[in-house]
């Protein structure tokens, strides 16, 4: 009872600091085997098993890398593993999937049977939108369907142009350390440009755009590196922001901001799945 109150006091704290893990929970056994239905674990990023248990090594490959697959993709696992000649009876091969589920093969001389559900906890990254133009108004309201925690920095008498961000600045200073990654979208239209990419860029952001044209960013870029700005900063922006979509409206830029967004986003856990 205490190593199932010491993962579920573990996967509370790594929730609130916004880490991503997985919980492992055996959900079956079929004859002898070292962990018993209810056992629990949890898989960091990294790959270690930081809390509790969920049997040796007849297990544990086969759940690490459902673990590794589940935080890149963001989707649950069910693998048994179960001994070879209980896989060739059933017409199975290690790696074999079948209704939902993954098949692995115990090589251990307890020849049980163990089905292991894997559930990956992955804290929703910040999209910060600094300004309150039209674009910046659109960005807000659809980024939470794509997952995304909202963050508006504006001006105090902008902010009801937002109706439900996540969180509000009252200008644009970053006070906050991001617990995941943090894509920065400044889009101030002319009000407040510079001290708001200043912010963005000097922040701790994963990702920064500014929706202007190339000759305003370049129109921006002398004065920054004037006011303290390292130039290798200002060369990582992506001005204009957004995938060339042919966008028009406010809202097909806001679209073609996030799906370069999603680009950035997807891409190195697509490099995980595709190993």
């Amino acid at each position: 009872m205490r190593q199932s109150a010491d993962v579920l006091d573990l996967v509370t704290d790594l929730k609130a600091r916004g880490e991503a893990f997985c919980l492992a929970t055996v959900v079956r056994t079929v004859s002898v085997t070292a962990a018993k239905a209810g056992a629990k674990a949890v898989i960091r990023l990294d790959g270690a098993i930081s809390e509790g248990w969920i049997g040796g090594g007849c297990a544990r490959a086969a759940v690490l890398k459902a673990a590794r697959e589940a935080l890149a993709d963001g989707e649950p696992r069910l693998v048994s593993i179960m001994p070879k000649d209980i896989l060739a009876e059933l017409g199975l091969k290690p790696g074999d999937e079948k209704e939902g589920v993954r098949f692995a093969r115990n090589m251990c001389p307890s020849r049980g049977t163990m089905d292991v559900f894997i559930e990956p906890m992955l804290p929703k990254p910040d999209l910060v939108v600094l300004g309150a133009s039209p674009v910046a108004i659109a960005l807000a309201d659809l980024a939470p369907r794509f997952g995304y925690r909202v963050t508006v920095a504006a001006p105090a008498d902008d902010q009801r142009l937002f109706p439900t961000p996540d969180r509000r600045i009252d200008g644009y200073a970053l006070d906050e350390e991001p617990a995941g990654r943090r894509f920065c979208v400044v889009s101030t239209q002319g009000r407040g440009d510079e001290e708001a990419l200043k912010a963005a860029l000097l922040g701790a952001c994963d990702h920064v755009a500014f929706v202007g044209s190339r000759r305003k960013v370049a129109a921006l870029r002398d004065s920054l590196i004037e006011d303290g700005v390292p130039a290798e900063r200002f060369d990582r922006l992506k001005g204009p922001a957004g995938l060339d979509l042919g966008a028009i409206t406010p809202e097909e830029i806001a679209l073609s901001i996030l799906a370069e967004i999603l680009a950035l986003r997807r891409k190195g856990q697509r490099e995980i799945l595709s190993d």
